[in-house]
Order: C-alpha cells, then sequence, then structure tokens
C-alpha cells in the first residue's frame, strides 16, 4: 500500500546533504514495511538487521564504532557490500542496542556514501540513554494511515485526487460530497492502522478489521510492560484504558487515576506519549509564537492513536455510524475530533509536531478551541463542528481576543464546499492539511 511517506524517503535520498535517517513511529504504523518497498524500489540490495529479532545482531555494535571496524562486521553479517551507494543499511528497532543509534555518527562522518535508514518503535526512549549524534542525523515520523492514503490503497484514485485542501478553494457536487462522506465513515471504522487496512481490503469485510483492531488492541496492552520499569505498571495500565473515553474532552490528572497520586499519573501518561500511543494536546493561551511557550501542565486533551482503534476501544457499531447525516454526533463528537486531530498531526500537528487547543474560563460559561494551529506565522484555531456560524462562540472569542489571528477553520461534515462567513472558513469535514498556505479572504 502507497505511503506519502514515501515521497519523504524519496527526498531523502536524492538529498546531496544526505544523512543517517531515523524513521520514528508507534508500533504496528507501517514503517518497516515501508523502509523495506523503498529499499526494493531504488536500491540493487537492502541490508536489513533487525536488533530486537536477532539478539546475536547487537554485539556488532559492541565494540569500536568507527567506520572502519564496523562496516566489515555489517557487510559480513548481511552479506551485501555496502560501498558505492547501491545497497540500502536498513537498522530496525534501533532501540534494542543504543550503541546503534551513536554509531550512526560515525557512519556519516567517516562514511557519508553509505545510505543508512534506523527505524523503532520506542525510539523515544533510548534517544535519552546514549550520546546522539545531533545534527548527524535527519527525522521522519510516521502515522497512521491518512484518509487519502486510505482512499489510494482502496483504489480510489480519482476520488482521492478529489480531496479538498486548506491551500486551494473548494467546490463539490453533492454526489461527490456524499462519496466521500460514505468513504469516510468507513474510515473511521477501519482506521489507518495498515493490517486492519489490508485486513477490510482483502476481505471487503468491517469484521475483518474488527479482528485486528481485536489483535492490535492486545497487543498494545501487553506492551506496556516493556515500560514496567519506568512507571506503576498498573498505573500504565489504568491510564491506558482509561484515555480513550476521555477523547475530545479536557482531562485533569488527578481525575483519571483518584486512587493515585498525580505524580504517579502524570508519569504513566508521559510513558505513554512517548511510545506515540497517546498525544497530549495541551492548552494553550495562543498569544504568541511559539504555542508551547504559553502551554499548561495541568490539563491535557488525549489524542489515540488511531480513530479505527478508538472506535474499537469505545464500542461505536457501524450501524451508528452509518445512520444519521451528522458525524459530529457520534460519540459527543469525539470520533470526528479524532479524525480531524489525527489528521492534523500527520501533517506536522498544530506546531512542529506538538499539539495544542485553547480554552477559557468566564462568568458567562466556558469556551473551548477543539485545535489550534500556526501556519505561517500566524495562529488559527481549529473547530469541529457541524453548527451554524451564530454558533461557533468559542471561536469568535478566540477570534475577538486574538485579533492577529486572521480566521478560525470550521471542520463540518454538513459542508461540501469551503465557504467564508466573517472570519470563519468552513471546510470539508475530509479537508486535507497542507503545507501551502490558507486561501483566506
Amino acid at each position: 500500500m502507497w505511503r506519502s511517506a514515501e515521497i519523504e524517503l524519496t527526498r531523502w535520498k536524492e538529498s546531496p546533504t544526505r544523512k543517517p535517517l531515523i524513521v520514528r513511529g508507534a508500533r504496528q504504523v507501517g514503517k518497516t514495511w515501508t523502509i523495506k518497498a523503498f529499499g526494493r524500489a531504488y536500491y540493487d540490495n537492502t541490508s536489513v538487521i533487525d536488533l530486537e529479532r536477532d539478539a546475536s545482531a547487537r554485539a556488532i555494535f559492541d565494540g569500536d564504532l568507527g567506520a572502519s571496524a564496523l562496516i566489515p562486521q555489517l557487510e559480513a553479517f548481511c552479506g551485501n557490500p555496502l560501498s558505492g551507494g547501491r545497497t540500502l543499511l536498513f537498522i530496525d528497532e534501533i532501540q534494542a542496542q543504543p550503541r546503534a543509534l551513536t554509531a550512526l555518527r560515525y557512519l556519516y562522518e567517516e562514511r557519508p556514501d553509505i545510505p543508512v535508514i534506523a527505524a523503532g518503535s520506542a525510539l523515544e526512549f533510548a534517544l535519552g540513554e546514549v550520546s546522539f549524534p545531533v545534527g548527524r542525523v535527519s527525522f521522519l515520523r510516521m502515522h497512521p494511515m491518512t484518509f487519502h492514503e486510505f482512499l489510494v490503497a482502496r483504489g480510489l484514485d480519482m476520488l482521492s485526487a478529489a480531496l479538498p485542501t486548506l491551500g486551494s478553494p473548494h467546490t463539490a457536487s453533492d454526489a461527490v460530497h456524499m462519496k466521500l462522506l460514505g468513504e469516510l465513515r468507513t474510515y473511521l471504522l477501519v482506521g489507518g492502522m495498515p493490517e486492519a487496512v489490508s485486513g477490510f481490503i482483502a476481505e471487503n469485510s468491517l469484521a475483518a478489521a474488527a479482528r485486528v483492531h481485536s489483535d492490535l488492541a492486545s497487543s498494545l496492552a501487553g506492551s506496556l510492560a516493556r515500560y514496567q520499569r519506568r512507571a506503576d505498571r498498573e498505573s500504565l495500565e489504568t491510564v491506558f484504558s482509561s484515555l480513550p473515553g476521555a477523547v475530545g474532552g479536557q482531562v485533569i490528572y488527578s481525575h483519571i487515576d483518584p486512587a493515585r497520586r498525580t505524580e504517579v499519573t502524570k508519569a504513566s501518561v508521559q510513558i505513554l506519549a512517548r511510545a506515540l500511543l497517546v498525544t497530549p494536546v495541551r492548552d494553550t493561551a495562543g498569544d504568541a509564537l511559539p504555542l508551547g511557550a504559553g502551554a499548561s501542565d495541568k490539563r491535557f486533551k488525549p489524542l489515540f492513536l488511531d480513530v479505527g482503534l478508538l472506535q474499537y476501544l469505545l464500542g461505536v457499531s457501524a450501524s451508528v455510524l452509518f445512520s444519521g447525516n451528522d458525524l459530529s454526533a457520534v460519540h459527543r463528537g469525539a470520533v470526528v475530533e479524532q479524525f480531524v486531530g489525527q489528521e492534523l498531526l500527520a501533517s506536522g500537528g498544530s506546531e512542529n509536531g506538538s499539539m495544542y487547543y485553547w480554552s477559557r474560563a468566564g462568568q458567562r460559561g466556558n469556551a473551548e478551541v477543539d485545535f489550534i494551529m500556526s501556519r505561517g506565522g500566524k495562529v488559527y484555531p481549529v473547530e469541529v463542528k457541524s453548527g451554524a456560524a451564530g454558533r461557533m462562540r468559542s471561536a469568535n472569542l478566540f477570534l475577538d481576543s486574538h485579533p492577529n489571528s486572521p480566521a478560525a477553520l470550521v471542520f463540518s461534515p454538513l459542508a461540501s464546499a469551503k465557504r467564508q462567513e466573517g472570519r470563519l472558513i468552513y471546510t470539508p469535514i475530509y479537508t486535507r492539511f497542507d503545507d501551502s498556505g490558507l486561501v483566506v479572504a
């Protein structure tokens, strides 16, 4: 299945200043498959070393990490010559041997002609435990498949081309809009985990995707054991099981697990975030850039790994998603908010891979904007709603208190075309985030 990460991998390959590339991402998002497919397409050979599966390979990095000592061992182990740039060296699950991360420095400094890609599903932990080669590696973050990638995988290339973007005006017939909404409802159930998408396509069955979700949920929950030495195991399990139900709402640490101290719960949330299973969307004033400078550590909104896994864990049935016109009413709007947040995160997040929202307490009621994002030096509030302009109270309050914000983006399942009403830009719920700028009147 085609992944947009292949575009970034191609750019990396062709860069005259290419560095070893570290591909980050949660378990089962398709890192290994995508890198191997890229290697087959662009190189004569791909030398793969899986440091988690093959423990004996870790010994290669126990001694001298200089390129002159390391490369002969790598060549002997893999059976392919690395000179000449025709063989891709792929070190998978590199976090299993932290010294392999350090070795990337010497490969870059001494043999930059050798293309090297490393990947891992627990890299966020390993990066803090070694002498990391700062400035000598590049990074690529992989996420679950986006809605666009899902349509391409389904063979619906023409329909995927009809997806609107933030950077262009958009009109669509009601027929195309309804077709896209129908596919979106399916995507919300299947999600973007590649194995679930593959199972659904192979059997044309939502039940096949649900079986994968069941296995993935058990696998992800079981993987918490590897973090036991870093936090309270029972706390991790409680937090992991509680956060899916909290998507779409603000969370205070003491409310997640009242039986434990706040510090313990906060540590568990941080571990799940470093494992990329949960992304905390942090509350920020949004008055200036960077957004993180004014972010609060007292509360957050959880964004789960994948919308398909989320609906499985929440028990949202297909009949609920396929009935009714307003998707934003499903599970208090949490499912579509997860979808838009997941798409925003895959495009780079609110700012530099992090996610933020805005809230304000007032005498006349609280206000909350689902997300805010920084693009082109400007801050935009992002709402996931189906209401009319007069009901966008929170978005209007944000704009009134942030005069330098050009407009608010309202992602609506009822909008078939992009339209602007004052400083509110209504856009279809399936609009793609892009980096080409926003169309603001």
